[in-house]
């Protein structure tokens, strides 16, 4: 009787085995899908965390175009009432401190002209003045043309109102006369 329990002992260890193996198989197939599940999770939140960081700096950069578009205009009307003082607001601050009626009133206005443009610099908002630049109309807005004498056709002779650009991208292009 003992070599029936052997052969019966060898057919269910074979069972045993069969069934360790495909549970075996089984396991590593779920801890496969799993493992490819989290990658792509990993990879998915990757890709949603570069696309909220972008979309952030977009819309910052999009909100400070949107101010320094609101303020170059009182920029412009600062730099007009300084000149109709007689004070080149582009000038060192001696012109501005003369004595006289409303020098002190001019002087101050200066100080708010040039804090604001300096917080718009420091925005990354610069100002660009095309006087004697060939006419782009990318940068410019020709407002008239002009015959000038020894100059060629196509230029710059005359900025009106000064340009504004942000990141390389206008907000307000320069207001110009162009040579004829």
């Amino acid at each position: 009787t003992e070599p029936e329990a052997t052969a019966e002992d060898s057919v269910g260890s074979d069972a045993v085995e069969r069934d360790i193996e495909a549970l075996l198989e089984d396991t590593q197939r779920e801890r496969d899908e799993y493992l490819q599940l989290a990658q792509r999770a990993r990879a998915d939140f990757e890709n949603y965390r570069r696309r909220a960081a972008q979309e952030a700096k977009d819309a910052e950069g999009r909100g400070k175009s949107s101010l320094a578009r609101e303020l170059v205009p009182s920029l412009d009307n600062l730099e007009r009432a300084l000149r109709a003082t007689g004070i080149d607001p582009d000038a060192d601050d001696a012109a501005a401190e003369e004595s006289g009626d409303g020098a002190g009133l001019a002087h101050g206005v200066l100080l708010v002209y040039r804090e604001l443009r300096a917080t718009l610099e420091r925005a990354g908002v610069e100002t660009y003045d095309p006087t004697g630049e060939r006419f782009d109309p990318a940068w410019h807005e020709a407002l008239a043309t002009r015959a000038v004498e020894g100059t060629e056709a196509g230029l710059v002779v005359e900025t009106i109102e000064k340009g504004y650009r942000l990141d390389g991208q206008v907000l307000r292009a320069a207001k110009v006369i162009v040579s004829q």
